[in-house]
């Protein structure tokens, strides 16, 4: 069975960090920077070759919210991840 590995963009850590806890896993390593002409950079500071990777992220203004979930996407697709679930926050910051 493939590992499952849980990472957070930017938008929401919190939230993200509450998910890993409640599923019991450590919410993953990866580095996300901005470019100074503002382009995104991402990095997968662990190995997610054949796993299934999940990432949190929200879709609220401002747009790079979207696009920083789409770099992170292919990424983890590049990395040779198994399958990439987009887990999308909608709203403020959720309740829970």
């Amino acid at each position: 069975m493939p590992e499952l590995k849980l990472f957070s963009g930017r938008s929401n850590p919190c939230l993200s960090e509450k998910i890993a806890n409640r599923i019991g896993t450590p919410l993953g390593k990866c580095e996300i920077r901005n470019f100074s002409d503002g382009e995104i950079w991402v990095k997968f500071n662990e190995n997610i070759r054949g796993s299934d990777v999940f990432i949190v992220q929200s879709t609220n203004p401002p747009a790079e919210n979207l696009l920083e979930l789409l770099i992170m996407v292919d990424a983890a697709k590049r990395a040779s991840a198994r399958k990439v679930t987009a887990v999308f926050v909608k709203g403020p910051s959720a309740p829970w």
